[in-house]
């Protein structure tokens, strides 16, 4: 399992990873679920993954080889909307190969995935790609996407993040519903991977790292925490109707 946030918001985007997959209880593993693509000064498009690590890995893999050949790539797409249909039709080309009863064994090949971006001339722009390849957009009344474990970190992102929320709030708010979900899942673990796009700036952040122990989000999850008992504290006190 993993769990990966995805936000278009009025500053940029927010995208922010876990790394964590599983075979069972005694086969954990690191992988990156966040890759970068793009040309500064004219393009960024990021994928985040969840699902079967051999088909997000296959198509990654796809779309990093077709970028020096000809025909349509990732560098040359038109549109964002354009690169969520392409990364679209590369899973389903990966899923198909490897749909034959002696390639799968039973087993879920299914992958999703979280595309966002800006392309020169365009307005930022953020898709969730269904395993099927069909996809949706965010939108200014739904700015955010989850992919992977999302049950336990969706409350906080609904109660906290608006399409207006500046983009260090927005990471913040992240960093939350992800400390939420390790807390509620062993599935969904340390480190995390994190890039913030401003938007126009058509820039290729390098992104960071967040490792078990960081200073800062092990900081604001204690604050967090502590701040949720006191005021669970400070609440009024239950009728005695409710205590009968």
């Amino acid at each position: 399992m993993t769990y990966c946030v995805a936000m278009n918001l009025a500053d940029g985007l927010v995208f922010v990873s876990d790394s964590r997959t599983n075979a069972g209880v005694d086969h954990i593993a690191t992988f990156r679920k966040l890759y970068r693509f793009g040309i500064p000064g004219e393009r960024l498009i990021v994928l985040q993954t969840a699902g079967n690590l051999a088909t997000s890995q296959a198509v990654v893999s796809l779309l990093r080889h077709r970028l020096a050949a000809d025909g349509v790539n990732l560098n040359n797409v038109p549109s964002m909307f354009a690169a969520a249909r392409l990364v679209g039709d590369t899973l389903r080309e990966v899923v198909e190969h490897d749909a034959s009863p002696s390639m799968n064994s039973g087993i879920d090949m299914s992958s999703s995935f979280l595309v966002g971006g800006q392309i020169k001339g365009d307005v930022p722009e953020l898709y969730n790609l269904y395993p099927q390849g069909n996809f949706i957009s965010a939108t200014v009344d739904t700015p955010y996407f989850q992919i992977g474990e999302s049950k336990y970190g969706k409350p906080i992102l609904d109660r906290a993040l608006k399409h207006a929320t500046g983009l260090e709030q927005a990471l913040r708010c992240a960093l939350i519903s992800f400390d939420s979900t390790i807390r509620s899942n062993l599935s969904v673990g340390m480190p995390l991977d994190v890039l913030v796009y401003r938007k126009d700036s058509l820039e290729l952040p390098a992104g960071y790292r967040v490792a078990e122990g960081d200073a800062y989000y092990e900081g604001i999850r204690e604050q967090w925490c502590s701040n949720l008992r006191r005021m669970l504290v400070e609440l009024p006190s239950a009728p005695a109707l409710y205590l009968e």
